[in-house]
């Protein structure tokens, strides 16, 4: 049975002030519970109206309505978990990197983090302001994969004067991607969805790359669709050296 501080706990860690301060976030749905629980992710609470986690020390049993009081979804999926928020990685500057300015979509971040991990990007860089990696809508879109991927929140401009020759930004006015030189330890800088990049981080960085537009009628791609499209590149010219 689910007590009345475990019902407000929950509750709160919707808020990143509280996911900071009990360094607690939630997780919902077998396969992104599944996933995290096979991983080097502490459980703190798992609530489910399934018996399939029943043999889980911190397993507690709950009725369909106690589970729809608890979430986040419209449909709940059977299982709710609170894990512990772990240390962030250090970064290994050695691989390939993609960093973000204030990335503010969570469904967006996401999915970009599912995308980072089908191509084996194990670090992301995001700008301080941007969403919070554990909002639960973050974790819902990522699947899991946020298990996998370390998400690390920098000051961009330090990392651009650290690795100035390594740093190639995502620009409409870049080189085209088809015939850019890709190397494997590159930084690959994102601009917000809305906004592109600031007039700080823009004048900073010196190359520019862009997918290639066959049609002049559409001005912009989705975030994501651009990640994963500039990723699969990368990843077709270093697999042909």
């Amino acid at each position: 049975m689910i007590t009345k501080n475990q019902i407000k706990l929950i509750r709160s860690l919707r808020i990143k002030k509280n996911r900071i301060k009990h360094n607690f976030f939630l997780a919902e749905g077998e396969k992104i519970i599944d996933e995290l629980l096979n991983s080097e992710m502490i459980l703190v609470n798992l609530f489910s109206t399934s018996e399939k986690y029943n043999k889980l020390e911190k397993f507690i049993h709950l009725k369909n309505p106690e589970l729809k009081q608890i979430s986040n979804l419209k449909s709940p999926n059977k299982v709710l978990a609170i894990f512990e928020i772990p240390k962030p990685k250090e970064i290994d500057y050695n691989s390939t990197i993609i960093a973000f300015e204030e990335i503010n979509d969570p469904g967006n971040l996401g999915t970009i983090i599912r995308i980072c991990d089908w191509f084996g990007i194990k670090d992301i860089i995001c700008s301080k302001k941007s969403v919070d990696c554990y909002n639960p809508k973050v974790i819902q879109a990522s699947m899991g994969s946020s298990s996998r991927v370390n998400i690390s929140y920098l000051c961009l401009e330090k990392i651009i004067s650290k690795n100035q020759n390594r740093v190639v930004a995502a620009d409409l006015n870049g080189e085209s991607i088809s015939g850019f030189r890709f190397d494997s330890n590159q930084i690959i800088f994102f601009g917000s969805e809305s906004n592109g990049f600031s007039k700080e981080i823009s004048s900073k960085i010196k190359r520019r790359i862009t997918i290639p537009r066959y049609n002049q009628n559409i001005d912009s791609l989705n975030l994501a669709n651009s990640v994963a499209i500039i990723l699969s590149e990368i990843k077709h010219k270093l697999t042909e050296k």
